[in-house]
Order: structure tokens, then C-alpha cells, then sequence
């Protein structure tokens, strides 16, 4: 009874890391394309004088997601579990960026809708009453 189950066990594992890699082969694509605009927007990004600062961000953006689609194809093509736990750390890293990104964004957009309110609040109380 209990040869029946280890069998069993390794193969569920097994079923498991073949649908994980055959979704991780059909979003490779989108990882490849994904990427190649993000790195494409750091381009452009980069011909202003405010954008050459932080250029580096979308385009390392781009580099981590091509590298997670790099490892989909290498995990389904090798057959290799490793790549898909490599794939995991790149997107990983990828969502720590962004998130990081976007909660930069929104303090300085805060930090902006303050010192606009408190530009007009003075802008209406110098200005005379006709």
C-alpha cells in the first residue's frame, strides 16, 4: 500500500512542474514583448535631460522580464525545474521594482497636489479683491 503512494506523490509533483512550465512557455512571449517595450520607453525616456536619470529603471525593467521569458523557453526546452524557479526570482524582482516605482510615483504626486494647493492658497490670499 505505501509503494503505491510515494509513485503516486512524485507523479502529482511531476503534473505540477509540467502545467507550471507550460504556462510558463505560453506567457514567454508576453515576458519577451513586455520587456522589449520596456526597454524601448527607457530609451526614449532617455532623450531628455530629466529622463536620462531615471531611464535605467524601465529598461532594467525590460532586461529582468526578457530574462524571465528566456527561462521559460530554457525550462520546457531542458526540461529543467531550476529555470522556472530562476524565471520566479527574475519576476519577483521585477513586481519588487515596479511596486517600488509606484509607491515613489505616488509620494511625489502627494508631495505635488500639497504644494499646488498651498501655491494657490497664497496666489488667492495676495491677490486683491476687486
Amino acid at each position: 500500500m505505501e509503494e503505491t503512494m510515494v509513485p503516486r506523490e512524485s507523479t502529482q509533483g511531476e503534473e505540477i512542474i509540467r502545467r507550471i512550465q507550460d504556462i510558463s512557455f505560453r506567457m514567454n512571449g508576453w515576458l519577451k514583448f513586455m520587456g522589449i517595450v520596456m526597454i524601448i520607453s527607457g530609451a526614449l525616456t532617455a532623450l531628455s535631460i530629466v529622463g536620462l536619470i531615471v531611464a535605467w529603471i524601465p529598461i532594467w525593467l525590460g532586461v529582468l522580464l526578457l530574462q524571465a521569458g528566456g527561462k521559460a523557453s530554457n525550462a520546457r526546452l531542458t526540461n529543467n525545474p531550476m529555470e522556472l524557479v530562476v524565471m520566479m526570482d527574475k519576476l519577483r524582482l521585477f513586481f519588487v521594482i515596479a511596486g517600488i516605482m509606484v509607491i515613489v510615483e505616488l509620494v511625489f504626486l502627494l508631495g505635488g497636489f500639497v504644494f499646488f494647493h498651498t501655491f494657490l492658497s497664497q496666489m488667492m490670499q495676495t491677490m486683491p479683491e476687486f
